[in-house]
């Protein structure tokens, strides 16, 4: 295992913080990992959105979890170009978003509402139904939005789809 794939197995317990089963890897704002000769640890994170204020936090568990691990220097950049796209979502991830009761982002290209401008047809991440409706574009933060289950009544958010 090289010096940087140790890095990203180390960085796969780096959680977000604000939906803490995803990790960093999943929710794929970790871009790379650079050991230089002299030992310092570069690493490039990208936010979910320009705005996103748990950047500092996942910053600093970053830090905080090489260093626990040993490596003595360590610096964290944020890139803002490219910008994060859902397309960065692992598999995983998206399983782990619908497991938690979010609902994973729905592909444009598979959904003929989106085509026409519509909300999106979402599932339910609790009971499976497509028979949803959007509430808000705003859910508890800014990348997620507000849904409810016509079939279940149940409330849920929606993790929105940004290309």
């Amino acid at each position: 295992m090289t010096p940087e794939e140790k890095i990203w197995q180390l960085l796969e317990e780096v959680s977000d913080p604000e939906i803490p089963v995803l990790s960093i890897l999943d929710l794929g704002v970790l871009r790379q990992v650079q050991v230089r000769e002299d030992g310092k640890v570069q690493v490039t994170i990208t936010p979910t959105y320009s705005g996103c204020p748990a950047m500092n936090t996942i910053a600093t568990d970053v830090k905080l979890k090489l260093l626990s691990e040993g490596y003595k220097d360590v610096a964290v950049d944020l890139q803002l170009s490219p910008a994060w796209t859902t397309d960065w979502l692992t598999l995983e991830g998206k399983r782990k978003l619908e497991a938690y009761g979010i609902a994973p982002p729905v592909e444009p290209d598979g959904d003929i509402h989106a085509l026409f401008g519509r909300d999106p047809v979402v599932r339910c991440p609790l009971c499976q139904s497509k028979s949803t409706r959007l509430v808000s574009q705003f859910g508890s933060t800014s990348c997620k939005a507000h849904y409810q289950c016509q079939d279940c009544l149940e409330p849920f958010d929606y993790f929105k789809c940004l290309k």
